[in-house]
């Protein structure tokens, strides 16, 4: 059954990424992104020492909305990479990003959309054994081998091509795509974006 869940909500999304992605009928790459960002390391709101070290490589690949997601607010799909650097988490995934103009060269974009990592998921450990409590000193516990990922960034032109973002990403499975233990991620950054139109509005 949540098996059949995961599936219903990761289908439509990655067959409208990469649909857009690879069809120049509606859609065409728009933009390259390239970042660094920092685990926050954040447990239900508490910082969490010593969990998930080493920053992450970001690349991402947005396209121009295709036809089909005006309904929505024309929306860009994306397909993202990220490398951890250390023995934290790395994932990939796909989603949506939405993008507004609110001054002259300022811009805010928020994102939803669905990675799967290679983090842990549950303590492989009895409960109140020192096994358990090392293991869960040294690793986040996410609950899930697939996540929802919600971003905000702040953008800033910086030429008619080029552009910088601060961005924050918050990756959790909700208690939808899964149940119990859920610490997430929480990275914040830096990225750098090269667009191929000067118009990311086109």
């Amino acid at each position: 059954m949540r098996m059949r869940m995961k599936l219903a909500l990761f289908g439509p999304m990655l067959f409208v990424a990469f649909g857009a992605l690879t069809s120049p009928a509606s859609a065409k790459i728009d933009e390259i992104r390239l970042g660094v960002v920092h685990n926050l390391r954040l447990d239900h709101g508490d910082i969490v020492d010593g969990k998930e070290d080493g920053e992450n490589v970001e690349l991402e690949i947005a396209s121009s909305s295709p036809d089909l997601l005006n309904i929505i607010g024309s929306p860009r799909p994306y397909v993202v990479a990220s490398i951890n650097t250390d023995d934290g988490v790395s994932f990939g995934g796909v989603g949506l990003i939405w993008r507004w103009e609110f001054a002259d060269g300022w811009a805010f974009e928020p994102g939803f959309g669905y990675i799967v990592h290679d983090g842990e998921i549950d303590n492989a450990f009895a409960p109140g054994t020192p096994e358990a409590t090392a293991f869960e000193a040294e690793n986040q516990l996410l609950g899930s081998e697939d996540l929802f990922r919600t971003t905000f960034a702040l953008e800033r032109e910086l030429g008619p091509r080029l552009a910088g973002q601060i961005y924050y990403e918050h990756m959790s499975h909700g208690q939808i795509l899964d149940e119990g233990r859920n610490q997430g991620l929480d990275f914040v950054g830096v990225r750098f974006l090269y667009r191929f139109d000067e118009d990311p509005a086109d």
